[in-house]
C-alpha cells in the first residue's frame, strides 16, 4: 500500500507540474515581460535584459529567505493561472460541443439557432450538389459523366460543414452528434442510454483509447482557455495579440481532430461490442442491426412507473 500511495503521489505531482505549473510559469513570464516593456518598447530585448539583471541583484532575491518566498509566489501564481485556464477551457469545451445549446440564455440561444439554420441550408445545398453528381455518374454516355474529382470535391465540401445534417451550432458538436444519428439509423439504439452499460463490458485497452481521446479533447479546449488568458495582456503589450491568435488557431484544429477521433472511437466501440452487451443481457444471438439494437434498448429502457388505481 505504501508503494502504491508513493507511485500515486508521484503521478499526481507530475500532472500538477505538467498541466498547471509549467504553462502557468510561462504565462507569468510573458505577463512580467509585457509589464516591463510596455507598448512603446514591446520588442526591446536589451531593456528586458537590464530589467532582469537589476531584479537579480536586488537584496530581496539574493537572500535564501527571499528566494524561497519568490519561488513559492511563482508556484502559487502559476498554479492559479493554470486553474483559471482549465476553468475557461471547460467553458470553451461546453460551447464547442454545444450539447445543450437549446438551453443557452436568450441572446446566445437565438444566435445559435440562426447559425444552425444557416449551416443546415449550406449543408442541404452541398448535399444536393453531391447527389446530383452521383446521378450523373450513371449517365449512359461517358462524356456526360462528371470526373471523380468533382464528386470528391463535393463530398469534401459537405463534410466540411458537417458529417450528417447539422443539428448543433459547431462542427465538433455535430461530429459527436453524428455518431448518435448513425447508430440510431444503423442499429436502432440510443447512444445516450446505451453508453453507460456498454462501457462496463468494453475491454480495458479500448476504454483506455477512448479515455485518451477524450483527454485530448479536453486539452484542446484548455488551450483555448490559455488564449483567453493571454488576450488581456495586449492592454499593455501588443505581442500578446498574435500569441493569443496562434493559440486559438492551434486549439481550433486540435478540437476538430480530437472530436473526430473521439466520435469515431465511440461509433466503432458500439458496432464491435454491442453483441457483447446483448450476451450479458441474455439476449439470443443475432446479427448486428435494428432487431438486435431494438432488443437491447428494450432491455435497458426503464419501465414506466405503475399508477395506483383510483380509490
Amino acid at each position: 500500500m505504501g508503494g502504491l500511495l508513493s507511485e500515486l503521489s508521484k503521478k499526481l505531482a507530475e500532472r500538477w507540474l505538467t498541466l498547471l505549473v509549467l504553462p502557468g510559469a510561462l504565462y507569468l513570464a510573458v505577463a512580467a515581460t509585457g509589464h516591463t516593456l510596455g507598448q512603446s518598447a514591446a520588442l526591446d530585448v536589451g531593456r528586458l535584459t537590464h530589467a532582469i539583471s537589476d531584479t537579480a541583484r536586488a537584496p530581496q532575491v539574493t537572500t535564501v529567505g527571499g528566494q524561497v518566498v519568490l519561488l513559492a509566489a511563482i508556484l502559487a501564481g502559476a498554479a492559479a493561472a493554470g486553474l483559471a485556464a482549465q476553468s475557461l477551457g471547460s467553458v470553451v469545451e461546453r460551447v464547442a460541443l454545444a450539447a445543450d445549446w437549446g438551453t443557452w440564455p436568450w441572446l446566445f440561444g437565438e444566435l445559435a439557432e440562426r447559425h444552425v439554420a444557416r449551416r443546415q441550408r449550406r449543408w442541404d445545398a452541398a448535399r444536393a450538389e453531391y447527389e446530383a453528381l452521383r446521378l450523373l455518374e450513371r449517365a449512359p454516355r461517358p462524356a456526360d459523366r462528371p470526373r471523380p474529382r468533382e464528386r470528391h470535391r463535393a463530398a469534401h465540401k459537405c463534410e466540411r460543414i458537417s458529417v450528417e445534417r447539422p443539428e448543433r451550432p459547431t462542427w465538433s458538436g455535430d461530429r459527436i452528434h453524428a455518431t448518435a444519428v448513425r447508430l440510431d439509423r444503423y442499429a436502432n439504439v440510443n447512444l445516450l442510454v446505451l453508453w453507460p452499460h456498454l462501457w462496463l463490458v468494453l475491454p480495458e485497452e479500448i476504454r483506455g483509447e477512448i479515455g485518451r481521446a477524450r483527454a485530448a479533447l479536453t486539452r484542446a479546449a484548455v488551450l483555448s482557455g490559455w488564449a483567453l488568458l493571454y488576450l488581456p495582456l495586449a492592454w499593455w503589450w501588443w505581442p500578446a495579440v498574435p500569441l493569443a491568435a496562434t493559440l486559438v488557431v492551434i486549439s481550433a484544429r486540435r478540437l476538430r481532430t480530437a472530436s473526430d477521433t473521439y466520435a469515431t472511437l465511440l461509433e466503432a466501440s458500439v458496432r464491435l461490442h454491442l453483441t457483447d452487451l446483448a450476451d450479458k443481457l441474455r439476449i439470443e444471438e443475432q446479427p448486428m442491426g435494428p432487431p438486435l439494437g431494438g432488443a437491447v434498448m428494450r432491455r435497458l429502457s426503464s419501465p414506466a412507473p405503475a399508477t395506483e388505481p383510483a380509490s
